[in-house]
């Protein structure tokens, strides 16, 4: 079995109001007969930042590869791996313990004049653009102009979050990773990918830089220490204002002490949690659980 880690053992800021918690994220792949040969990226590392430190992580590959890490465009760290040995299924287990919490940094902000700036269009150009899958029609981003009114770019992140909030209900197994933000918006239903599609796409056509954001959830608040539970992959929004701020729209809550975040992008195509390419037979397709445990 092969694994690359990473260990911090140190955190000098206070543990009020965080969160301990172990996620275990496996995906395994099974095909009809021996595959000869197989690329493969996986994004399971959390990262540290201000409001959470990665205390350990590793990712385990079975059958055994040697594997290399290394951060993408978008700042994710990402296990790179090939195999070359005929195998007939590939196991990809990522187990992080991470302390999470609110983000208390404070920044400055900016008005609308300020994100109109040159500068800050040319900084954030990748992340005021639409993409295949954030692109939203005109009369859905008049609705969420009027909801905004005359609100300051600091006030429109979450009004633009709760709105969409509001008109999208979450329904496990309603669309799939090529599901685009309209066709989940026509639909009113969607899983926390479409939401944050919608969400993102919502934000930047007003004119905030956003970003979409790939990770875990604790599905209970106010865990029991020590019980594991079924979690899953999940997404929210980070949108700046002269600093950055995340919401989590599929549950309108702020990101907390429940949230361990991956990576962003600007959008689902940029942080999958695995993607790959094999030669040999067709796969058989494969299964993917995440087990949460608050621990402290």
């Amino acid at each position: 079995m092969s694994q690359q880690t990473q260990t911090r053992t140190t955190d000098p800021r206070p543990a009020s109001n965080r969160w301990r918690l172990q996620v275990v994220h496996r995906t395994r792949f099974h095909y009809t007969g021996p595959v000869r040969s197989s690329y493969n990226e996986a994004r399971l590392t959390p990262e540290n930042s201000n409001r959470q430190t990665t205390l350990r992580s590793k990712v385990e590959i079975e059958p055994a590869a040697t594997a290399y890490a290394y951060r993408d465009y978008w700042g994710s760290t990402v296990t790179a791996f090939d195999l070359h040995t005929p195998h007939s299924e590939l196991v990809v287990t990522g187990t992080s313990i991470v302390e999470a919490g609110p983000d208390l940094a404070e920044h400055d902000r900016v008005g609308w004049s300020g994100l109109r700036a040159r500068e800050v269009q040319e900084q954030f150009g990748e992340l005021l653009a639409p993409t295949a899958l954030t692109t939203m029609d005109d009369d859905v981003v008049a609705e969420a102009r009027a909801v905004v009114g005359d609100a300051y770019p600091h006030e429109a992140g979450p009004l633009v979050c709760r709105f969409v909030a509001d008109r999208m209900e979450y329904l496990s197994g309603s669309t799939n990773v090529k599901t685009n933000a309209m066709q989940a918006w026509e639909k009113g239903k969607g899983v926390c990918q479409d939401i944050s599609h919608v969400t993102v796409g919502l934000l930047r056509a007003l004119g905030l830089p956003a970003r979409y954001v790939s990770g875990y959830l604790h599905p209970t608040p106010g865990a029991e220490i020590g019980r594991a539970v079924t979690g899953e992959s999940h997404a929210w929004v980070e949108w700046w204002d002269g600093g950055w701020n995340a919401f989590d729209p599929t549950n309108s809550v702020d990101v907390g002490t429940r949230h361990v975040t991956l990576g962003r992008g600007r959008d689902y195509g940029d942080v999958p949690p695995f993607k790959g390419l094999f030669s040999g037979p067709r796969s058989e397709g494969h299964t993917v659980t995440v087990e949460v445990t608050r621990l402290a």
